[in-house]
């Protein structure tokens, strides 16, 4: 059973490995342009923008011009009359808004035209810093399948030694016990990695758009990382976001709409003009019609804006202390990993090392058995796992902190 499920992942990584030779390789600049290009994401945000542009073109346009035509008979009702005969008449009006107005309602395009422009802005550093946090999960889970191949590899040879010794009587048979019960572990795990690696491309192909092939491979490494400001300095930091400068936009607009619908109650004037043919008479007429807000004068809208406008203010107050709140949390984050890293490379990996060395050598002795060896692999397989989590660890932190303040701090690697 032990052969064939070797057998078998042997297979399966060789499949996996002509694939990935065949397969285009990316490095992240590639997958970031890719995605600035192609991704669904971005194409919301311009067409966002190109509404905004739209409706500015919509709000400095003048309104047309009316003509109404009209033609009919006619009768006399007093003796005398000439029998029937036609009449036509042919009038036009000109609506005209205030001055007021129409800058107010300019002013309410103008600030949508920023607040779409901040969301594309923001778009971008949401996208690049979910993209880089994925190229790098993919990068780190490719880690950890060598890491798995390599045991995987290792544990096959220590697995042919010992039952070599089992045969020929020189150890237990719970030693070839032992060993096959590790080669099916480091098979599982080789498996589960193997699976990790492909879901995490997936999500990665999911952020960039179908432009990204299906079968792909990336080019990389996890970056050190620089080390951070104070948080004092980054929380100084928060008003300045891209994301409370588009919620500013908002309020502008908000404001211009509320000034807008005040203006609305009297909008303007409308100038008439025309001409009436009877058979006997003609008609030239001038006219000015102007709206008087006595019935309605637009409470409903005003107080709708307003409310809005309030409604902006407290997202505004409360987007603020998200931030904060959220960069408080990714810093500690930051500071945690930073403290796991310095301990790993500070002496847990030498130590785990050192350790596997010297119960690999009283093994190859004959002075401590495959158990010891076994458990001083395992110890320091998982140490070598838990170094690279706790490295992608940092790098996420580091990156949460980039969207948040839309700031680079991470020093990257291709």
């Amino acid at each position: 059973m032990g052969r064939l499920l070797v057998a078998v992942a042997g297979f399966a990584f060789s499949m996996h490995s002509l694939s990935a030779q065949a397969a285009t390789t990316y490095a992240l600049d590639d997958v970031i342009q890719m995605a600035m290009t192609h991704s669904p994401l971005m194409n919301i945000a311009k067409a966002r923008e190109d509404g905004a542009n739209a409706a500015l073109v919509t709000a400095r346009s003048l309104i047309n011009p009316e003509v109404e035509v009209g033609a009919g008979p006619t009768r006399y009702r007093t003796p005398g009359g000439q029998g029937s005969n036609g009449n036509w008449s042919i009038g036009i009006s000109q609506p005209l808004e205030y001055p007021s107005v129409r800058r107010a309602r300019q002013e309410v395009a103008s600030s949508n035209i920023k607040v779409a422009n901040l969301g594309t802005e923001l778009t971008v550093l949401g996208l690049q810093a979910n993209v880089k946090s994925a190229f790098y999960h993919v990068v780190q889970r490719q880690a950890v399948l060598q890491l798995t191949e390599g045991d995987r590899v290792l544990l096959r040879d220590i697995r042919e030694r010992v039952k070599l010794r089992v045969d020929v009587g020189e150890s237990p048979r719970y030693e070839l016990i032992k060993a096959d019960t590790e080669l099916l572990a480091a098979e599982r795990d080789y498996q589960t990695a193997l699976t990790q690696v492909l879901e995490a491309k997936a999500y990665l192909r999911g952020l960039v758009g179908t432009v990204m092939p299906e079968t792909y491979d990336v080019r990389g490494q996890l970056p050190l990382g620089s080390t951070l400001p104070a948080l004092n300095d980054l929380n100084s930091r928060i008003s300045g976001t891209v994301s409370l400068q588009q919620i500013r936009a908002a309020i502008d607009t908000a404001t211009a709409r509320v000034t807008l619908q005040e203006k609305l109650r009297n909008p303007g004037l409308t100038l008439k003009a025309g001409v009436e043919q009877d058979p006997d008479l003609s008609q030239f007429r001038l006219g000015l019609a102007i709206p008087i807000p006595v019935l309605n004068q637009r409470q409903g809208q005003i107080a709708e804006a307003a409310a809005e406008l309030r409604e902006l203010q407290a997202i505004f107050d409360d987007r603020e202390l998200v931030l904060s709140r959220e960069l408080n949390a990714a810093y500690q984050r930051y500071i945690v990993s930073q403290q796991q890293l310095n301990a790993f490379e500070n002496g847990l990996l030498s130590q785990a090392e050192s350790v596997l060395k010297v119960a690999e050598s009283a093994y190859r002795f004959g002075e401590r058995g495959i158990l010891d060896y076994l458990d001083a692999q395992r110890t320091y397989r998982m140490v070598r796992k838990d170094y690279l989590a706790a490295r992608y660890g940092y790098i996420e932190a580091i990156l949460d902190i980039e969207q948040l303040l839309g700031q680079k701090f991470l020093g990257e690697a291709s």
